[in-house]
């Protein structure tokens, strides 16, 4: 706990970037969330790159910048969070090239690192690789939801990314889950071998 007091959250230079190269280099990167109880904390270890207009199809920003979604159109480094199938919110982080309209990356999977007694509870005792295994399923896992759109991920404060440690693991990728739209392209990122990575079976790459 005292090491992440001390870190700085990662700066928005990092999102800056090209989404595709910001999905790939956000892998184990660590998400915090900090609470009255405590902190929940989770390495980031499955990613999907969403960017806009024709060139992505599948992507809320795919047609035009509207109140659900202008958090994607705007200021990288902030979430973008929504809720969807009346059940689940996503917990997305804006990237892009300055020259782009917008962009974001969606985060799929966590390995809990601390706070995990509080995850448990707050995915009512669901346990190991089933805690944080999905977009939703992290989201509740942390507490995550609509409060937190547009919310500064650069800023010291509930919720925000640090870097701990160089990450080790090869990057796989897939096509996107869950989408009919530009399902050919493979804008999915997540780590080799990881247990938190989501329950789909795809060729490795």
């Amino acid at each position: 706990m005292k090491l992440l007091k001390n870190l700085r959250p990662i700066e928005r230079e990092f999102y800056n970037r090209d989404t595709l190269k910001v999905a790939k280099d956000i892998l184990g990167k660590v998400l915090v969330r900090k609470t009255k109880k405590g902190y929940m904390t989770g390495r980031i270890v499955e990613v999907e790159a969403y960017k806009f207009g024709e060139y992505d199809k599948a992507s809320h920003a795919s047609k035009r910048c509207t109140l659900s979604n202008q958090a994607m159109f705007g200021e990288n480094g902030h979430a973008y969070v929504y809720f969807t199938y009346g059940m689940y919110f996503m917990l997305n982080v804006v990237a892009k090239k300055k020259t782009d309209p917008a962009g974001a990356v969606l985060i799929r999977g966590l390995e809990p690192i601390d706070g995990i007694k509080y995850m448990i509870k707050n995915r009512k005792g669901k346990l190991a690789n089933n805690l944080t295994n999905g977009p939703g399923k992290l989201a509740e896992a942390l507490q995550i939801n609509k409060k937190f759109n547009n919310h500064d991920l650069t800023e010291k404060g509930e919720l925000c990314i640090v870097d701990l440690e160089k990450r080790k693991e090869r990057i796989l990728t897939s096509g996107r889950i869950g989408i009919s739209l530009d399902a050919e392209k493979e804008w999915r990122f997540y780590l080799d071998d990881n247990p938190y990575v989501s329950k789909y079976k795809f060729n490795k790459k």
